[in-house]
Order: C-alpha cells, then structure tokens, then sequence
C-alpha cells in the first residue's frame, strides 16, 4: 500500500537543525508548522521579534511591520499569515463611535494590527491616545480595545458589550487587497536549507488542513474550518506583495517610519 499524496511525510528530528526558528502559537498558524512543532519555539510575536533582535532565532514568523521597520531581515516569498476582507481574529472592540473615541488600549503581541490601526484611523483624520492593554482579563471592561490572534477569537465569541471593527474588512473596504499579517522573517544569512524546511512545512500543512480542523480542540470545528479555509489565507504572491507596497505606502504617508523596502528571497 503506498501513502496517498494528501498525507504528509512525518519529518525526522533533526529536520529543523542547526536552525532555530519561532512561531505563534495562535491557530491561525498551525498549517505553517506542520511537523515542526516539536522544533519550534512558540511565543507571541513581540517576544519572537526581540529574539529575532538578538539572533537568538534564525528565522521567526512574526508581525510584518517588524520586517518593514527594521532594515535586517529578509522576508521568506510565498508563505504568509495574511486575509482578503474579514478575518475575525484582529479587529477594534469598541464601545464608542470611532470619532468619539479618545483612548484606545492595544494588544502589545503584535505591532502589524497595531501599525495597522494607526493607518485606518489615520485615513479618518482620528488619533486617539494608544494604551498598552494591562492585561486580557480587564479587556471586556475597557471602552475601546485592539484584540488579536486566539484571545481575540474567545473575546469576541464571548458576546461582548461592544461592535466589533475588523480591520481586515475595514482595509479590505480601504484598498480591495490582502492584508498581511505575518512573515517568515529570515535572518541575512546562509539559510537555504531553512527556507526549504519552511515552504516544506506550509506544503504540508495545507495538504493536512482536514486533519489540521479535526483534531485541533480550539473553539469548535464549524469555525475552525471557516476560519482557518475561508478566512485566513497562506500564500504570500502578486496580490500578497501588492498589499504589502500599499501599506508600506500609507505608513510613510501618515509619518509612521522610518519604512525599508522589503527584501523577498525564495
């Protein structure tokens, strides 16, 4: 009996080494390491970027705009966290009318959705003041919170006093492109090989996404499967790219630089 196409090579061990590499460990992610899990250092995307700093990972999936603000990674082509419209894990919890809004808290995770925000609020003529989020517990009693990843998927599943401004949908409205939230940021070295593992580990995971929804435990498995198939999307290509330029474009026009071309390496 051979294995059919649709089921992935389990890798060996030592797929990953002498590599170090860092992912989320939000579900959004999944399919980018499948089979690396045992390989992978999993921690929020700020944390993953400050290692990324210290060359502590060789390669990290993390927040675009750290590869955008900071002139020394390069981005890995083809692989991406990224969403065409509405993509329910990064939105604005709001209490008041946007143009009404004086302070807003923020999830200091992820610098993308909060860069992002700036960018839409920007294009209104609003600049409210921006708070570090103290914590996930108080952020149902805050006004005005940006949510992100696993914690913003069970805030908003958990009916909430507040509207909910997704901002996939809102810079989908904005531009009619993709919006990219993460990136394999690569450290400027010789790194073939992990380039190779990581596309590998993308393959897989969209080939296993069947077993990827029917196993995981997160939330329940109708959303899990609109989630991770309908609204999340994996490539990084033309339209991805495109996407990224009109960013980089509104985060010079609104002063939110300095801003480096990026580099895409296959």
């Amino acid at each position: 009996m051979f294995p059919s196409e649709e089921t992935p090579k389990p890798q060996p061990a030592h797929f990953l080494s002498p590599f170090k590499a860092g992912s989320v460990p939000y579900l959004n992610a999944a399919p980018l390491t499948r089979g690396l899990e045992e390989q992978i250092l999993f921690a929020p995307p700020s944390e993953l970027a400050l290692r990324l700093r210290r060359d502590d990972l060789d390669a990290a999936l993390v927040s675009i705009t750290e590869v955008l603000l900071s002139d020394r990674y390069d981005i890995l082509d083809g692989v991406a966290v990224a969403s065409l419209g509405e993509v329910k894990s990064v939105f604005l919890a709001h209490r008041q009318p946007l143009e009404k809004m004086r302070e807003i808290y923020f999830d200091t995770a992820s610098l993308s959705s909060l860069n992002l925000l700036k960018v839409l609020l920007a294009g209104r003529g609003l600049k409210p003041a921006l708070l570090p989020l103290p914590g996930y517990d108080g952020a149902r009693a805050l006004e005005n919170v940006l949510l992100i990843g696993d914690q913003a998927l069970r805030f908003a599943r958990s009916s909430p006093p507040h509207a909910i401004w997704d901002l996939g949908a809102a810079w989908f409205d904005l531009t009619g492109l993709p919006f990219v939230y993460a990136v394999w940021a690569l450290r400027r070295i010789e790194n073939g090989p992990l380039r190779l593992r990581l596309r590998e580990a993308k393959n897989s995971g969209l080939r296993a996404l069947d077993d990827i929804i029917a196993s995981r435990t997160d939330f329940d498995r109708a959303f899990r499967e609109d989630y991770l198939r309908r609204r999340i999307r994996y490539d990084l290509g033309a339209e991805e790219r495109r996407g990224i330029a009109r960013f980089i474009e509104l985060l010079r026009r609104h002063g939110l630089g300095p801003v480096f071309e990026p580099r895409f390496v296959s």
